[in-house]
């Protein structure tokens, strides 16, 4: 089976690759045009695997897709590549329609023009997994939870063009046939995560002794899913799910976010103690809220249970301190970025509601 993987150098991308060339004998074909937020690293000993081929492609760039495809000949693609953080989408929004809106109708008119030149074996056989979020879905109260059959109330410019890509990924199932499979996913988490999302910025901060930002008082929910335990159930969505088919997927792991900080700092306390720095929780900082934040998420992930038998494999508390590790042990990663492509300056403010912390949040 060969897999066509848009954005494979980004945080999720990766850690699908990963999982497929180490538990699948699928190949790969990691369609990435190496954006800000790209890390050839984190696919490790893929870089040279025998069944990894990277393009440097841009998924608005229809000729060059359409040449891949004709040139690799997939017998799936599995859509990740994306514009993903909440704040960059408030201060630049058009990168987020060009490439989320824009970027994935090229693809999907791309993919039915190869799928149509198929024979009906292959053709039969083709999926198209648009992989999307839960943001999508707009904000919940205290109680309840999205599913498959949540109506769509996007609230951010991000989740507004993931909801956008949703909407043409089941249009042209519908309209034009091609096998689409969608999913939503919740807060991602862990290895080789960029250091603007929420977990790896706190961990970063706080091992320096830096101010932790916490957006208002803290009390908005997130439900968190490790980024392998997503990749399983990728893999699970696209060979087993039925074409047309939609599946939510989370970590069962809701969390304020002000508990999720407070845990990091209680881990690093521990593991690595810093006199200098002392108890880490008192670098928490109460900073202005992001515009729109939404109050909570959390996915009903009964479906992909039932249908395809999954269910995520690490709880919380065990994976954020493996991911907490990781990061101390990966400095050679992360310092160059912090010094360079992202410092950990706050994004998402008006000019005139910015503040001196630096933070950012998914």
């Amino acid at each position: 089976m060969k897999i066509l993987v848009t954005g494979g150098f980004g945080f999720i991308g990766s850690a699908l690759v990963r999982f497929l060339l180490r538990s699948t004998d699928a190949a790969i074909v990691n369609v990435d045009a190496l954006t800000y937020a790209a890390s050839p690293e984190a696919l490790e000993e893929a870089l040279s695997h025998p069944r990894h081929i990277h393009e440097k492609v841009d998924i608005v760039d229809g000729p060059s897709v359409s040449a891949v495809l004709a040139r690799h000949r997939p017998d799936a693609i599995v859509h990740l590549a994306a514009e993903s953080h909440v704040d960059r989408s408030i201060d630049k929004p058009a990168a987020f329609i060009e490439t989320n809106v824009v970027g994935t109708y090229t693809l999907l008119e791309a993919a039915r023009a190869y799928w149509q030149t198929l024979d009906a074996t292959r053709k039969e056989r083709f999926r198209f997994h648009h992989v999307s979020t839960d943001e999508v879905f707009g904000s919940l109260g205290e109680e309840g939870r999205f599913d498959e059959d949540t109506g769509y109330r996007p609230n951010s410019p991000y989740a507004a063009s993931k909801a956008s890509s949703d909407h043409l990924a089941r249009a042209w199932h519908h309209t034009f046939g091609l096998p689409v499979i969608v999913t939503n996913c919740t807060n991602n988490y862990g290895l080789w995560q960029f250091p603007e999302k929420l977990i790896p910025l706190i961990v970063l901060n706080a091992l320096e002794g830096k101010p932790l930002p916490v957006y208002g008082e803290g009390r908005n929910v997130r439900d968190w899913l490790h980024v392998e335990d997503h990749a399983e159930a990728l893999w699970l969505a696209l060979t087993r799910a039925a074409p047309g088919s939609t599946y939510g997927i989370g970590g069962n792991a809701e969390r304020r976010n002000l508990e999720v900080v407070e845990t990091i700092c209680d881990i690093l306390d521990e593991i690595v103690p810093n006199p200098e720095i002392g108890p880490r929780r008192k670098l928490i900082r109460f900073v202005a809220d992001r515009p729109g934040h939404d109050f909570r998420y959390a996915m009903d992930i009964g479906r992909i249970g039932r249908d395809l038998g999954w269910t995520p494999r690490l709880d919380f508390r065990t994976g954020l301190a493996k991911t907490v590790r990781w990061y101390l042990d990966h400095r050679a990663w992360w310092q160059p970025i912090r010094d360079g492509r992202y410092a950990g300056e706050r994004l998402g403010l008006s000019p005139e509601a910015k503040t001196t912390v630096k933070d950012g949040t998914r």
